[in-house]
């Protein structure tokens, strides 16, 4: 981009924030009606982002735009209390806080496993399964369907995981980041057991009981899930893509720069996380100096949600499967998460000093340094959960449902909520807290059109999965979404490169969403009809728009054409 429009684009940009304070003067704050001004702080970094490259100030900037508002346009108590009380606040809250410590050890805990020669060996076993780049793309999305329970688990293991095997086959940095991406949310989504479960049953049986209805909400979860569109397409898309060897848009850049290049990242790309290259050549490297401090993450994470959901609930049999699904419901998972990676990276410490391949200082250090490639992350993740308060403080969820939802017609009420809850969870970065808002809207607003047998109207399932589904789409593409964020953290990518080049499979899947519930909606089909009808357009699709990544394309791309 010019640097000339870059300069003038921020200086257009921090006018609007100065607009913003200085409208906000004349606001009834009180009443906290601040109309159109509320969707200003995720506009303004989402656009400072795309402009300038440089995403902790961009999201700085939009938590401060939106204090603005809250404080009448007072430039100095807005700048003091964003760093009070939403930053501070933030990384004081008990859950953000666990996800940071979490974030943290796990890194540490891979650092030590590379340093081991863990992540080298592991990928040099998968390579003899993965022998191409096709294939590289068709094993880490297996994984990622494998790690299945949570999906910030899903995106700290299946990333530094495959990232070697990717770099060897020329899988761009981005593509990796695109299939982590889209194997975490979309698949805990789905998962009849996962640490999603119990929040979203949780909204289902207090929306239901809101309305006076004795129901069984994990079973209308279940029943859900087929009308789950933009998970099914978004995660069918990511294997599509990848048996086909086709891609289009960005990523098809992205890819060709790979193949020819060895360029897995672009030249103006800023990586999240570090990269392996430097780390020692280890004689004799062993799988199971990777395999083991996964695995026992893996083990503690299913263990812990177990008993830790057993603890917090009253009067179940924990070894029945209904005791089981409650449990995991249940389970803090943000303190299970700390306990899986403390004891992985204890795991791999005692592997690393066991086998003398390093001595306690070297393994200590490996893991410091292992953690200091995640500060920058850390940095932006409480950025982003401190723009999503100050979102929630000046309602933009409220203001967007407001314009939207006035006399919908019954027949477009599923594809209305889920473009609803898509564009809710882009501006705010948070499937979860579109889901908390949009539940206890939309689910009485579409039992409202039936007359009798509200549980059993293929309508309102519909218009719940469309809640659920569309969430994780506008998370999935929003480049102030947490989970988006770790996505590029793991593939070591470059975080606007991974949005980029991802947001086109993204509406993609979403596109392919709205067809899904326009069937549902005025022809009364099957959701299973749909789903089929949607799987060969999207193959046609693809067939027609992608292009054969390893036949074409190299000898039109110059140098000049080796940046996102």
């Amino acid at each position: 981009m010019n640097k000339k429009f870059q300069i003038i684009a921020v200086l257009l940009i921090f006018g609007l924030v100065l607009f913003t304070g200085l409208t906000s003067s004349s606001v009834n704050v009180s009443e906290g009606q601040y109309g159109i001004l509320t969707i200003l702080p995720p506009l303004v970094a989402i656009l400072l982002a795309f402009v300038t490259r440089q995403v902790i100030i961009s999201l700085f900037v939009g938590v401060f735009s939106g204090v603005l508002l809250l404080y009448n346009g007072n430039l100095f108590i807005a700048f003091l209390r964003t760093l009070d009380e939403y930053i501070i606040a933030s990384l004081a809250d008990s859950w953000y806080a666990a996800i940071i410590i979490f974030t943290l050890t796990i890194g540490g805990m891979i650092g030590v496993v590379s340093r081991m020669g863990g992540t080298q060996a592991i990928a040099d076993e998968l390579s003899k399964k993965a022998r191409s780049p096709v294939s590289a793309q068709v094993v880490a999305a297996i994984l990622g369907c494998l790690v299945f329970f949570d999906d910030y688990a899903n995106l700290l293991i299946v990333g530094p995981t495959m990232r070697p095997l990717s770099d060897k086959h020329r899988v761009s940095r981005e593509k990796l980041a695109y299939i982590v991406d889209s194997t975490a949310a979309p698949v805990a989504g789905l998962a009849f057991v996962s640490t999603w479960i119990g929040f979203e049953v949780g909204l289902i049986n207090d929306v239901f009981a809101g309305m006076n209805m004795n129901v069984n909400a994990y079973e209308i979860f279940v029943r859900s899930i087929p009308y789950a569109f933009y998970n099914i397409f978004g995660l069918g898309l990511v294997f599509v893509i990848a048996l086909s060897g086709r891609d289009f848009g960005p990523m098809y850049k992205a890819e060709i720069r790979a193949r020819r290049y060895g360029k897995v990242l672009a030249d103006d790309a800023k990586a999240l996380s570090g990269t392996i290259d430097d780390i020692k050549e280890v004689k004799n490297k062993k799988v199971m100096n990777a395999v083991i401090p996964i695995l026992t993450m893996i083990m503690v994470t299913l263990l812990g949600l177990w008993y830790n959901g057993y603890l917090n609930s009253e009067g179940i049999d924990p070894f029945t499967f209904e005791g089981l699904r409650v449990s995991f419901g249940n389970a803090d998972s943000s303190q299970v998460l700390v306990w899986a990676a403390i004891v992985s990276s204890l795991v791999a410490g005692a592997l690393a000093v066991g086998q003398k391949i390093l001595t306690m200082e070297e393994t200590i250090s490996a893991w410091v340094e292992g953690m200091k490639g995640l500060l920058e992350v850390s940095t932006i993740l409480v950025l982003s959960w401190s723009l999503g308060s100050v979102i929630g403080s000046v309602d933009t969820a409220g203001f967007l449902i407001q314009v939207v939802t006035d006399a919908i017609p019954f027949s477009l009420l599923p594809l209305l909520i889920f473009v609803l809850s898509c564009t809710v969870a882009f501006s705010t970065g948070s499937s979860w807290g579109t889901m908390a808002i949009m539940v206890p809207l939309a689910v009485p607003l579409a039992a409202s059109y039936v007359a009798t047998d509200v549980t059993s109207s293929p309508m309102v399932i519909a218009s719940l999965s469309a809640i659920l589904s569309g969430s994780i789409f506008g998370d999935h593409c929003s480049p102030i979404s947490d989970t988006t964020i770790l996505s590029s953290m793991s593939a070591g990518s470059d975080h606007l490169h991974h949005v980029l080049t991802q947001v086109p499979y993204a509406l993609t899947g979403a596109v392919l969403s709205v067809i899904g519930y326009l069937l549902i909606g005025f022809a009364g089909l099957n959701p299973v009809i749909a789903l089929v009808v949607g799987f060969a357009l999207m193959i046609g699709f693809v067939r027609v728009k992608g292009r054969i990544v390893e036949s074409d394309g190299f000898e039109n791309l110059s140098e000049l054409e080796m940046k996102i």
